[in-house]
């Protein structure tokens, strides 16, 4: 009976140490699992069909090539979302220019996505989940990030104190 316990103990010790060595790239703090159903943001809608004048002048079809009917699909959905499309000048537009201005009073970074993404990656090193929950897959990203969040309430009140004006907001969790 005390061998079969042993056994397993060692069986057990072994198997959360192997998780917890696991991963030792990027700390996961979400874990999300596909559900297998259909990505509701890769269905484009397309131009309606049209029928050639000709069919006989129809290009042959090549795989990843280009598609007739909606010849630039990332260009229209950079359009769609209020972007500009690759290729434009790339000049702000004057309706933009005081925004713009404001924004970068105090200058600007180049490298400032990539000073962000470096110390958001050290902040997940250090507060990355702890065994069981790597283990189990229990997402430790909201306990991770949770000195980070934003009192709304709090803020709220700062604002209306201030003497801004600010939309009705809902109320806090406590009060629910």
């Amino acid at each position: 009976m005390r061998a079969t316990i042993g056994k397993l103990g060692i069986a057990v010790a072994i198997a959360a140490l192997v998780a917890a060595c696991g991963g030792g790239g990027e700390p996961r703090l979400m874990h999300l699992r596909s559900t297998g159903g259909p990505d509701e943001f890769g269905i484009l809608p397309t131009k309606p069909l049209q029928m050639p004048t000709n069919l006989s002048e129809l290009p042959t079809p090549t795989p990843g090539g280009a598609n007739l009917t909606d010849p630039t699909p990332v260009a229209d959905a950079t359009v769609a979302l209020g972007g500009r499309p690759a290729g434009s000048t790339g000049a702000i537009p004057a309706a933009d220019g005081a925004l713009i201005a404001q924004a970068s009073r105090h200058g600007t970074d180049a490298s400032i996505r990539t000073q962000l993404a470096a110390e958001d990656l050290e902040y997940r090193r250090r507060h990355k989940p702890r065994l069981l929950e790597r283990m189990f897959s229990i997402n430790s990203y909201f306990d991770a990030y949770q000195p980070m969040a934003l009192g709304q309430a709090a803020e709220l009140e700062r604002w209306r104190a201030a003497g801004a004006k600010t939309p009705g907001a809902p109320p806090p969790d406590d009060m629910k």
